[in-house]
């Protein structure tokens, strides 16, 4: 039985979220800075090992009219290459909105500028492990 690992992918810096051992909340969240698409994948790899994550829940940020965009195409290409270097079980998840919620989020509690820009994505991968945690319990 392991945790459930959630990733918001971006170019730039991608937010990652763990569950706690009973698959019930949301724990650790953090941000990985990094610009190469193969290393970024080999390091979600090495983190989803060490955390002991059994799935991870990826991101998948459709258009709002429910049509998969160049950034939906980016998180389907990080799930396939998850899947060639051996991570667990990778399942696309909408996120419609997440980031933007994050932001909201963010802003309501006094976050701006760097320190907003540090932190929206682990937020926004937060969003998401919430999200499939609780679809799970439906």
């Amino acid at each position: 039985m392991g945790r459930i690992m959630a990733v918001d992918f971006g170019d730039a810096r991608t937010g990652v979220a763990f569950s706690d051992m009973s698959k019930t909340l949301a724990g650790e969240a953090f941000v990985i800075k990094e610009y190469n698409f193969d290393r970024l994948a080999k390091r979600l790899c090495a983190e989803a090992s060490s955390h002991g994550a059994e799935k991870i829940v990826l991101g998948y940020p459709k258009n709002m009219n429910g049509t998969a965009g160049a950034r939906a195409e980016k998180s389907a290409a990080l799930a396939e290459r998850l899947r060639e270097l051996g991570a667990p079980e990778v399942l696309l998840w909408d996120e419609r909105r997440t980031t933007v919620d994050a932001h909201r989020i963010l802003g309501e509690t006094g976050n701006f500028g760097r320190k907003r820009r540090d932190t929206v994505d682990a937020v926004a991968a937060t969003l998401i492990l919430e999200g499939y945690l609780n679809s799970q319990r439906i």
